[in-house]
């Protein structure tokens, strides 16, 4: 098999798990993944593999945004995790995207992705997003539940998708959590997090990830 899953699939999975729910309750907070190696021909790296890994099992669904799936990476996850593969996403418990597929002109011309409900907000989806560039510092400032003051990130140009993420607030307790994947890092954003443009911050300087 092209695709390595976990070398032990029930520990190295909830290593994996703890180290997302850890991402969750500090957003912002970078996070080294020890993740299977991908295929040179990839269109994802091993963070978001691992989190495909450990998140997707035989009660959920993932889109794959068109340009995402090189490398055969829809039969792989399918083998690996028996999730099933939504058709639209709107209908996906996970999506994985780019920023790009963020980038319409308007609302309407980008992905309908599910936000739960007032009542159900826990039905809303989780966006996997393919990052060329993931580092402190940068101009995004984050804050609220998990964040003592505030952080700031630099998630390179991916304005349409802290954009997007950003309208959460306003939507709250509906709206999408995201987990954001470069390389072997990982940052989670979950929808109670405020964002907002910080042009004082001063992004680090290891900025770039591979995409391997």
């Amino acid at each position: 098999m092209r695709w390595q899953a976990f070398s032990d699939p029930v520990q190295d999975g909830q290593r994996h798990f703890r180290q997302v729910l850890a991402a969750m309750a500090e957003p912002g907070t970078l996070h080294d993944a020890a993740a299977p190696a991908v295929p040179e021909d990839a269109a994802i790296a091993p963070a978001l593999w691992a989190t495909l890994l450990s998140l997707c099992d035989l009660d959920t669904s993932l889109w794959i945004a068109p340009g995402l799936e090189a490398g055969g990476l829809a039969d792989a996850v399918t083998f690996h995790t028996g999730c099933r593969l939504a058709s639209a996403p709107d209908e996906a418990d996970f999506a994985l995207v780019t920023p790009g597929v963020l980038a319409g002109p308007g609302r309407d011309s980008t992905p309908a992705f599910a936000e739960g409900s007032d009542a159900y907000p826990d039905r809303g989806s989780t966006l996997l997003v393919v990052l060329d560039t993931l580092a402190e510092g940068g101009h995004w400032r984050l804050a609220g539940p998990g964040i003592p003051d505030s952080r700031d990130l630099d998630v390179g140009e991916a304005t349409p998708l802290m954009t997007r993420l950003a309208a959460n607030q306003v939507r709250f307790p509906r709206g999408l959590d995201a987990i954001l994947g470069c390389g072997e890092r990982l940052v989670a954003i979950p929808r109670s997090t405020r964002i907002e443009a910080s042009v004082s911050a001063t992004p680090e300087e290891d900025r770039a990830c591979t995409s391997q």
